[in-house]
């Protein structure tokens, strides 16, 4: 039989084929959730749309793809526990800190899929214990898949990830996201905003959170910096950039930023220049 696989085809299966058990349960859910969200994309303009909050959008395919994936992770692990970012916590209510949980995003920057930007992934980490263990980052758009196991490293595909060697912020591309809205937050984020513009070499506010990290864990960004965020908008993406030699913090510098929402992260070198700027906005 004619052998239809490519050199890339190939690597990718060798590849997950050493993979942890659980990330591989996750890149199967993920891939799942990534057909739904590309079918979708060609006719964007019927889908259903709803404003959860001011300038906080969800779509019907947020929805589809998240029960996609929840399927599969119950379906392999009915006991484990699950944080999505539209259902919500299920199977959470006698879970304790050092039980398995999921942690979701089916599409973080859906506001760029919304207007048909191709800047959003698929985000789907595990906790064990209180600590993330296992991370996922996937970019449906590019079939770029960014995977990261604690103490085993990150990959983008079958690449092994490595942060920046870029030693000077003045030299820097950085990362950031907008506040979705409070004029508080603006007013503070637009402070932030023209300290780092004046001293790295580019700002750049791309939509998603999740790729924005796995930006940093590649090396394309040299740091990234937001306020405000959720669990499931940075577990996988800190793991991703941790495993790449990286540092994450809060803007105290603190290890704490999972559910505090505040994070900065980057080489250690630019991580340790951000935190000194950043670090009045605590």
């Amino acid at each position: 039989m004619h052998d239809v696989m490519n050199d890339d085809q190939r690597r990718r299966i060798l590849t997950e084929n050493f993979m942890h058990p659980m990330l591989n349960t996750a890149i199967k859910a993920a891939r799942r959730a990534a057909a739904v969200i590309n079918r979708a994309s060609s006719d964007i303009d019927r889908l259903t749309i709803t404003e959860k909050r001011h300038n906080d959008f969800v779509t019907e395919v947020d929805q589809a793809a998240e029960r996609e994936i929840i399927g599969i992770l119950l379906n392999a692990y009915p006991d484990h526990a699950i944080l999505a970012e539209e259902s919500g916590a299920l199977n959470n209510s006698e879970k304790q800190e050092n039980e398995n949980v999921w942690i979701i995003d089916p599409l973080d920057g859906t506001t760029n899929f919304m207007h048909g930007f191709p800047q959003y992934a698929i985000s789907i980490a595990l906790q064990q214990r209180g600590v993330v263990t296992q991370a996922l980052v996937y970019d449906p758009n590019r079939n770029d898949l960014f995977t990261a196991s604690k103490g085993g490293g990150a990959y983008l595909n079958d690449k092994r990830l490595r942060v920046s060697k870029q030693s000077k912020i003045a030299s820097s591309l950085i990362g950031t996201g907008v506040p979705r809205s409070g004029a508080a937050a603006m007013d503070e984020y637009m402070k932030m905003f023209r300290l780092m513009s004046e001293q790295c070499q580019g700002l750049r506010r791309p939509g998603s959170a999740a790729l924005d990290l796995a930006y940093v864990a590649a090396g394309y960004l040299d740091g990234f910096f937001e306020k405000g965020l959720q669990p499931w908008d940075i577990a996988a993406g800190a793991l991703l950039v941790s495993e790449s030699g990286g540092i994450v913090g809060n803007f105290s510098g603190e290890s704490d930023y999972l559910y505090q929402g505040d994070i900065i992260a980057g080489n250690p070198k630019v991580f340790v220049q951000m935190l000194s700027l950043l670090k009045p906005f605590a």
